[in-house]
């Protein structure tokens, strides 16, 4: 990681990589699609990791021909996750990453495709951690014109923290992340689902199974004691 621009600031996804909320999101799609007679795969799954909510629903009616609108599909499972969100815990080595670089000063924010609403709900349980990020950027954020795999995200975080992108280390678990980070010119790290196949992540600076996996040193960031 030497070759690479010094690291000053680090971007986070939210679901699936600070929260597991991944988990609530595939049984309630698992749900829902039963109703229709459709089962939810791995498949369909990876297409739709780390997308805004309306892109996803779109994707999941268009790829399962589901006979509802987007929209419709959207408010079922709006209504079925609002309910579990808050019961949503913390991925391994999450909390101990972020206060290990908050304690260190290093800048950090979150860039999360979940709108400010359902976010709120998933981090309910969790105020005192979340106060460790220096910005939030949500999915509804009123700069933001397009939801990832555009870069969009992830530039508006890096110009709230007052930083150029090449000097940002972002933490993924999507392909959809990945491909935003990438384009945003900053550099990668990819925790990616065990459902999802990890060839597709061949473009990431690194590929991790666990954020308990991560070394800082490796990336100029102070050393775990």
């Amino acid at each position: 990681m030497n070759n690479l621009p010094k690291i000053t600031h680090v971007i986070y996804d939210l679901d699936g990589l600070l929260l597991d909320t991944e988990s609530i999101h595939a049984q309630v799609n698992s749900e829902i699609t039963s109703r229709y007679g459709k089962i939810f795969d791995k498949q369909t799954k990876c297409k739709i990791t780390g997308r805004k909510s309306i892109d996803s629903a779109k994707a999941i009616v268009e790829l399962l021909e589901l006979p509802v609108t987007p929209e419709d599909y959207l408010q079922q499972r709006n209504t079925l996750t609002y309910q579990r969100f808050p019961e949503a815990k913390p991925m391994p080595g999450a909390v101990h990453l972020t206060q290990h670089l908050y304690q260190n000063k290093i800048p950090q924010a979150v860039a999360t495709s979940s709108s400010r609403e359902p976010f709120n709900l998933k981090t309910k349980n969790h105020q005192e951690w979340f106060q460790l990020f220096n910005y939030i950027v949500v999915g509804d954020d009123p700069n933001l014109k397009h939801g990832k795999p555009a870069p969009d995200i992830f530039l508006i975080a890096a110009k709230r923290l007052d930083v150029s992108p090449k000097n940002c280390l972002v933490f993924e678990d999507s392909l959809a992340g990945m491909e935003a980070a990438l384009a945003a010119g900053m550099s990668v790290i990819v925790v990616p689902d065990p459902d999802m196949d990890k060839t597709l992540f061949y473009s990431a600076h690194q590929i991790l199974n666990s954020l308990t996996e991560f070394q800082p040193q490796l990336w100029q960031l102070p050393p775990f004691f």
